[in-house]
Order: C-alpha cells, then sequence, then structure tokens
C-alpha cells in the first residue's frame, strides 16, 4: 500500500525551527549552538576556533574526512577539546574543526546529547 504524504502549508510547519542555545565555551559567551541529532560529531568552523583565541598548534592533528549535507567531502582540521557550559552544567567536549561556513557558530551532536542525556525538542524549543 502506497503513503502520499502531503507538504504542509507554512503556517502548519512554524513551529518547526532550529534549536539554538547560547553557551560558555572556554569562558567566553558563544550564541547560535545549534542542537542536531542527525550529527554523528561535535563540530566547531575555523572561524569561531579563531575566535576562542586558539590556533593550529591547539589541533590535534587527524587525517578524517567529513561529508557535508551535500555530500562534498573536506578533510577535518583537527579535534580541540573546550570546557562547555549550558545551563548549570559544564563539560569537557571535543570537536571537530572544519574550514567551512554553516548558520551555527557550533554544531552539538548525538555525542554531546548522549553524553548530557538530553532531550532536544525542537517543537518546545529547549533541551530536557
Amino acid at each position: 500500500m502506497m503513503a502520499i504524504f502531503e507538504k504542509p502549508a507554512d503556517d502548519e510547519r512554524q513551529h518547526l525551527k532550529d534549536l539554538f542555545v547560547k553557551s560558555i565555551v572556554d569562558g567566553q559567551l558563544v550564541s547560535k549552538i545549534l542542537i542536531d541529532g542527525g550529527s554523528a560529531i561535535n563540530i566547531m568552523p575555523y572561524v569561531m576556533y579563531r575566535k576562542l583565541g586558539k590556533g593550529d598548534q591547539d589541533l590535534t592533528k587527524t587525517d578524517m574526512m567529513l561529508k557535508d549535507f551535500e555530500s562534498n567531502v573536506s578533510p577535518a582540521k583537527g579535534p580541540v577539546c573546550v570546557e562547555l557550559t549550558i545551563g548549570s552544567k559544564t563539560l569537557p567536549t571535543t570537536f571537530f574543526v572544519i574550514n567551512g561556513k554553516g548558520a551555527y557558530n557550533l554544531l552539538l551532536g548525538r555525542d554531546w546529547i548522549h553524553a548530557n542525556c538530553c532531550v532536544p525538542s525542537m517543537m518546545h524549543q529547549c533541551l530536557v
């Protein structure tokens, strides 16, 4: 039996927005942190990495290749561990630094979500 799904009208999907939070990263306030349950790893754009005052010497060399949403493959610059505070919880968190641009300053994936026992809700725009 076939199922056909109609695309919902704009007014029927206004509640489905990206979940962004604010955080303190190594003592600096960072906004536009995207919580993405579809990502397997945590990602930090190189521009944000430099804003945190870090240099290439702080990166661990890696040969990891990452695929973006458009299936373009690019090398990760390397992982970096930072102190990440969201709400009352502070944990060391590892991010893979990439040379890409995004609509976010940091991306927290399933690794962080599961480690913190969080349930993200895009509908309610919160973390439980």
